[in-house]
């Protein structure tokens, strides 16, 4: 059968139906238009190419030309316990999976939050891997499979990586800190979770970026105060080169002490 894609944020849905609950959700909208849907059928045989570039040492960006519902990329983490896929892309096809079976595949997948699932299970039963998704965000995805781990908790370890549940932007909004990033300077990697904004020198923290809601004063106090202990050099968001470069763990400091400031 061929499952649903929804056309504006992303998600694949296990069977037809006439909503999706992430566009309906005040964190997302549902097109002046209406709800529309596609499949991954439909975007293989249309204009749509993958597109694979490096993002910084050792995380390549993964997705499609030209931009599909949200737009965000996905990022292959080249570490010493096996490449690892953070965050997920709608597109899949046969070009992308053969360049990712060159880099050396997958060992396993995790995502920030649900506006990310996409068609997660269709990547997981492509290259075989498990996939973490934080339990508090259990109700979001679109099409369960046994190939989804959920944890809970604030951390999980994996591999090389450490999951961490910050809970900005949905209950189960996590980030993924990378010690051996940056040569050893350490990585975060955050969706937007932790937003990447045009002026390096910051980030931003939303509850919904499109609606232009702020997150509550106490998740952003608890994100920056979990994120004080992990030191990392750079920060790389949701978006194609948004990356800060240096001094990552002094801009997310810095940058909560800024908002919890202007929202007090």
């Amino acid at each position: 059968m061929t499952l649903p894609v929804c056309a504006t944020c992303g998600m694949q849905y296990a069977a037809p139906r006439p909503d999706c609950p992430i566009c309906e959700d005040d964190r997302q909208w549902v097109p002046a238009t209406g709800q529309q849907w596609t499949d991954l059928e439909t975007l293989r045989a249309g204009e749509y190419a993958a597109r694979v570039e490096d993002q910084g040492p050792g995380i390549i960006g993964l997705g499609c030309e030209p931009r599909f519902a949200i737009g965000q990329r996905a990022l292959l983490v080249k570490a010493e316990s096996g490449n690892f896929l953070w965050d997920c892309v709608p597109y899949l096809d046969d070009e992308l999976i053969g360049k990712i079976r060159d880099l050396g595949g997958i060992t396993g997948i995790a995502i920030s939050h649900p506006h990310y699932y996409a068609t997660v299970v269709e990547w997981a039963r492509t290259f075989d891997v498990p996939v973490y998704l934080h339990e508090n965000d259990r109700q979001w995805l679109g099409r369960p499979d046994d190939a989804v781990q959920w944890w809970s908790g604030t951390t999980k370890q994996v591999g090389d990586f450490t999951l961490i549940n910050l809970g900005v932007h949905f209950p189960g909004g996590t980030v993924l800190h990378w010690p051996g990033g940056e040569g050893g300077a350490g990585a975060l990697l955050s969706g937007d979770i932790v937003a990447v904004v045009p002026d390096r020198k910051f980030v931003g923290f939303m509850y919904s970026y499109p609606n232009l809601v702020p997150e509550r004063p106490a998740v952003v106090r608890r994100a920056a105060e979990l994120l004080a202990g992990y030191p990392f050099k750079a920060i790389y968001g949701a978006w194609w080169d948004a990356v800060v470069r240096e001094d990552g763990h002094e801009v997310v400091q810095r940058s909560a002490k800024r908002y919890l400031e202007f929202v007090s």
